[in-house]
């Protein structure tokens, strides 16, 4: 791996906190940029005199109208990938060096944690409970850490979970402090470290009660009275009425632990640990996590207004406890302080499986593209495992945007205690639903709202203003979470995210224009790959089905193998297929990992980014709504051993299914008949259908676990009446294909 062959010999020794080298691709890179480019020039001048000289008849405009339309959008893509090949940028910390100046805990700046959660069943408080739990024993000032839990779902059963988890963590912190741990989730530490010594048989105990406890109070879907046990319990439960829902209720705060009072078993002060429930009202719109983040950006300013903040998904756990001083040799660099708006980590994740059938690691844009734009203004924000200066939420580097109350200025410093009257009032009062009314929250302060891809829209928004970030990715891995194990999970995941990248495409604020104009080419090219993901499905329909409906017909539409053009197409497939595979074979990827991320790729193009493009346009004209549908943390037995062994798992009826069995269907029938066309021998109808034969083909290889979830009778198999009804509009468009194509 090129990030990881690096010659550090003398550097980490001086005084420098990080360093920066350019990749060693980059020139290769744009040499090759430049031939393909040709290429695509040829390209069109094919496409175009096809389309001028040689569509005679209505059915042959359409073919090479479509073929067209789709090659165009096969290469304004590939033009926007390349602001990721231009300036890649490797990066490296020296922690090291940083503990020289760092003597003091004054010395140390403080750090707010963010973590999200909506709903205990989907998100389990336990999954919570250890990723607070990672963070809260950093190898960092216990005095200096804030951890602000969101849950929007306002669960008692979660806050009974931090209830527990306070006490628990009076144990854990000082055995990690104790034992030099470097594992600090305890779900992690416990499944990996078998019990060794008489001291954590007692703590392994202690947390299995705990887990304990806590699972039977969400199975039970209630807080017992056998489980409030003293005043504070009382008065916290006591605000879940009969008239508290999930979508009404009041704010709810608790101060869970006060670095100011609390101590661990050994006499240490205990990092600030405080639960926040929104207030919610049908009545107001709460922005979904968005929303969550700006009020805990509110609540914590009138606590503890840390200058650095860290957001985490509430199952992304930290697994290296030197993170924030990986974090500070950069935040602490004199000429990068003034326009550095936050440090991304990439995710990374437990639990997939070897050859990664679902492309959960998303390898290109969580660590691949990250390192091009390393070498512009910097990644994107991921939505968790990123360090923030809370600086950047108001306004750019130059032009600071004040809140409405000076309580809530980046610069504010706060005096009195967490538990005070006064600041425990203003944290209510903020985290109201209706405090942003006729605010500048989400708009020109704030995360940004206007987008389900909250993360992606915030980045981008501050990039604009000005904001620089760094891509930060050490050898081991800073944070840790769980990937969706079922196929369903993971384009419903999608469908969201086209819907909200649709939301900024077709804004005022589309990176086409408005981001090119105030980022330059380069970085608004960036972001218009992101946002334009969806459209990959326009050109995955069209050669998932013009190829093999024509090719059963008998009709050709590509360059026979005797003519020059047949050898373009085959260096504009092979050049991009090969450039991707040795983009993910050189960061640490596999073939077969590679593999199935180009067949999911397909697969989203006929599934998920079409059918979030059409809610996205159905919503748009008033037809639709679209909501925020959380990803289930919760691992099935079953499934989980499926997803192990590799199976795709389509056992869920869902509408997104049926295309790409079509595509399965369609593609199968037509590379047959180009193997029945080779067997006869019809060599001059052959070399004119070849190039459809190899396209059906490869149609076919990349649908196997469609073909196999088809015919098993097993949960993970097709259901009986998607495959049917698949059968039966395959069947129709044959049938189309034949009328339009023969006359």
């Amino acid at each position: 791996m090129e990030s990881h062959n690096r010659t550090t010999t003398g550097r980490s020794t001086s005084t420098a906190h990080h360093t920066a080298y350019p990749s060693r691709r980059t020139t290769a890179n744009r040499i090759f940029a430049a031939i393909y480019a040709s290429a695509l020039l040829a390209l069109f001048y094919h496409h175009t005199n096809n389309l001028l000289f040689h569509s005679t008849t209505c059915s042959s405009l359409f073919t090479s109208s479509s073929l067209l339309i789709a090659d165009f959008v096969f290469a304004f893509m590939w033009l926007t990938t390349q602001s990721f090949r231009m300036r890649p940028l490797f990066r490296e910390e020296f922690p090291e060096n940083l503990k020289r100046v760092l003597k003091k805990e004054s010395d140390f700046p403080a750090i707010d944690v963010f973590i999200c959660t909506a709903d205990p069943y989907k998100e389990p408080p336990m999954g919570v409970v250890n990723t607070a739990f990672s963070v809260m024993a950093y190898d960092y000032p216990a005095e200096k850490i804030s951890v602000f839990v969101s849950d929007d779902g306002g669960s008692a059963l979660t806050l009974f979970a931090f209830f527990e988890a306070a006490k628990f963590a009076g144990h854990w912190l000082p055995f990690c402090r104790k034992n030099d741990v470097v594992q600090r989730c305890p779900e992690a530490y416990f499944a990996a470290n078998p019990s060794t010594t008489s001291e954590t048989d007692k703590l392994k105990t202690l947390y299995e009660s705990m887990k304990a406890r806590v699972k039977n109070v969400v199975e039970r879907g209630k807080v017992d009275d056998q489980y409030i046990t003293n005043e504070q319990y009382h008065q916290a439960f006591a605000k879940w009425t009969d008239g508290f829902t999930r979508q009404d209720h009041p704010t709810v705060i608790q101060v869970l632990l006060d670095r100011s009072k609390d101590k661990d078993i050994t006499g240490h002060p205990m990092p600030n640990l405080v639960y926040v429930s929104r207030q919610k009202s049908t009545t107001s719109t709460h922005h979904f996590k968005a929303g969550a983040l700006n009020v805990l950006l509110r609540v914590s300013a009138t606590m503890s207004n840390a200058p650095v903040i860290l957001t985490l998904d509430c199952d992304m756990y930290s697994n290296d406890p030197q993170t924030p001083l990986r974090v500070l040799c950069y935040f602490s660099d004199p000429e990068l302080q003034s326009n550095l708006g936050y440090v991304q980590f990439p995710q990374r994740f437990h639990g997939i499986n070897k050859n990664d059938i679902y492309a959960s690691e998303f390898k290109r844009g969580f660590q691949i593209n990250p390192v091009g734009l390393n070498g512009l203004a910097g990644p994107d924000y991921f939505g968790t495992g990123c360090f923030f200066s809370r600086r950047a939420f108001f306004g750019g580097p130059s032009a600071l945007v004040s809140p409405e109350i000076p309580e809530l200025r980046p610069d504010n410093v706060v005096c009195k205690p967490i538990q005070s009257s006064e600041v425990l009032e203003l944290a209510h009062l903020v985290a109201g639903c209706d405090y942003e009314k006729e605010a500048q929250w989400g708009y020109e302060i704030g995360v940004r709202y206007g987008s389900l891809v909250e993360d992606f829209f915030t980045s981008y928004r501050l990039q604009c203003e000005g904001w620089k970030s760094i891509f930060c990715n050490p050898e081991k891995a800073a944070f840790y979470g769980y990937a969706p194990i079922s196929l369903v999970d993971v384009l419903n995941q999608y469908v969201r995210w086209s819907i909200g990248l649709h939301e900024v495409t077709f804004s005022k604020y589309c990176p086409l224009t408005f981001g090119i104009r105030y980022m330059g080419i380069l970085m608004g090219f960036a972001y218009a790959h992101y946002s334009l993901w969806p459209f990959w499905s326009i050109p995955m329909v069209i050669y998932a089905f013009l190829p093999s409906l024509a090719l059963l017909n008998g009709v050709s539409i590509f360059p026979k193998v005797s003519e020059p053009w047949f050898l373009l197409y085959l260096f504009l497939f092979l050049g991009s297929y090969g450039q991707d595979l040795l983009d993910f074979i050189l960061e640490e990827g596999t073939f077969k990992k590679w593999w199935n991320d180009q067949r999911i790729w397909m697969i989203r193009g006929l599934s998920c980014f079409w059918f979030g493009s059409i809610e996205y346009f159905l919503k748009s004209l008033g037809i639709s709504t679209h909501g925020f549908n959380l990803t289930s943390k919760v691992v099935d037995q079953e499934q989980s051993k499926r997803y192990e062994q590799g199976v795709f798992d389509f056992g869920v009826e869902s509408p997104m299914f049926v295309p790409m069995t079509m595509a399965a269907i369609t593609n199968l029938a037509a590379f047959c008949l180009g193997l029945v066309v080779v067997l006869t021998g019809r060599e001059s109808a052959f070399e004119g259908l070849f190039m459809q034969v190899l396209i059906s083909g490869f149609g076919v290889l990349n649908s196997l676990p469609v073909y196999e979830a088809m015919i098993t009778s097993s949960k993970s198999g097709i259901p009986t009446r998607t495959t049917l009804l698949s059968v039966v509009l395959s069947s129709f468009l044959f049938v189309s294909a034949f009328v339009a194509l023969r006359k």
